[in-house]
């Protein structure tokens, strides 16, 4: 009988509420850590193990593991990194200033995991994660569909709970997508917007609000709210791990969900194979089985556009 396996590789913050938020889902067997620091996946484990006899918990078996149990793991989730610290003046960094170290550590990982498979579905959180992405894709020759990163999925989140907070209505109901690359040049497509069917043109006239919401703030709001987040609690990991457990759901049980996740893009929007950012894609037991190609305002593609160039020399520099 197949036993769904999870693997988490990286038990920082992030890898460490990855495990907490895929845990809660009850899909897996077993979940397996692993960490370059042996003794923080095998404490990290422990932690969680003990967290089992609570009634909403299911059997897992959580381990300290190593490369060698990625052989047999249906879906591998990558959440290292360096550790991450605000500047000087009390700011987030650009996902950028981590890239160098981040990708000696991608290849790192990516090295140990394609020695026993290259059938398990990787979800790559590491940061600045487009360009991560693009060279854990393709430097190592992974198939397509079966590697990508969390991308915009995270942005799109943000944006719809600014917009429901805005209009009173559970988060749940909002709808849209945040597109391009996950940093600073990330922009909401606000034509794919809509609150309880209601598009977000018509949203002021029909709903009772006290606040418009400009597409001008929400473009920047959507970027400083992380901002926020690491400047007063000093790294993110909680909401990035439920976007992260999302996508695994949805892979675990098929569900064809729509997530804006980043992968190479191949044949879209104009791009081949040259670079890597998020877009709306189909996520199943496949993997990402289809990435969406939405229609662009003049505007639109040249926020694209300024992304694709962060990007790409994001990925020069990286090589």
């Amino acid at each position: 009988m197949h036993k769904n396996k999870l693997v988490v590789v990286g038990a920082g913050h992030v890898g460490s509420q990855v495990i907490t938020s895929c845990n809660y889902l009850n899909l897996f067997s077993e979940i397996t850590i692993i960490d370059k620091e042996e003794t923080v996946a095998r404490g990290e484990a422990l932690d969680h193990r003990h967290a089992l006899p609570a009634f909403y918990r299911g059997n897992t078996s959580i381990t300290k593991g190593s490369y060698e149990d990625c052989a047999d793991a249906d879906i591998i989730v990558i959440a290292v990194a360096v550790d991450e610290l605000l500047t000087e003046d009390g700011k987030m960094p650009p996902r950028s200033a981590w890239g160098k170290q981040n990708a000696k550590q991608i290849r790192e990982v990516m090295a140990g995991i394609t020695r026993y498979t290259n059938d398990a579905i990787v979800i790559i959180i590491t940061n600045p994660v487009d360009s991560i992405t693009y060279i854990a894709e393709n430097e190592y020759h992974y198939p397509k569909g079966k590697i990508f990163g969390t991308g915009t999925a995270l942005d799109t989140f943000r944006l719809r709970k600014i917009i429901a907070d805005n209009y009173k209505l559970d988060s749940r109901l909002v709808s849209g997508f945040v597109i391009g690359e996950h940093g600073t040049t990330a922009f909401p497509l606000f034509s794919t917007v809509n609150i309880a069917g209601i598009p977000f043109s018509q949203a002021d006239e029909i709903l009772s609000v006290e606040n418009r919401l400009s597409t001008d703030f929400l473009t920047k709001e959507v970027v400083q709210t992380a901002n926020d987040v690491f400047v007063w609690k000093g790294w993110t990991n909680t909401a990035i791990a439920e976007v992260t457990a999302s996508i695994v759901q949805s892979i675990a049980l098929d569900e064809k969900m729509v997530y804006p996740v980043t992968a190479t893009i191949d044949g879209l929007y104009g791009y081949n194979g040259e670079v890597a950012f998020s877009t709306p894609s189909v996520i199943g037991s496949k993997g990402l089985e289809q990435q969406i190609e939405l229609p662009l305002t003049k505007d639109e593609r040249k926020l694209l556009e300024t992304s694709v160039s962060d990007i790409t020399l994001a990925i020069q520099a990286y090589q």
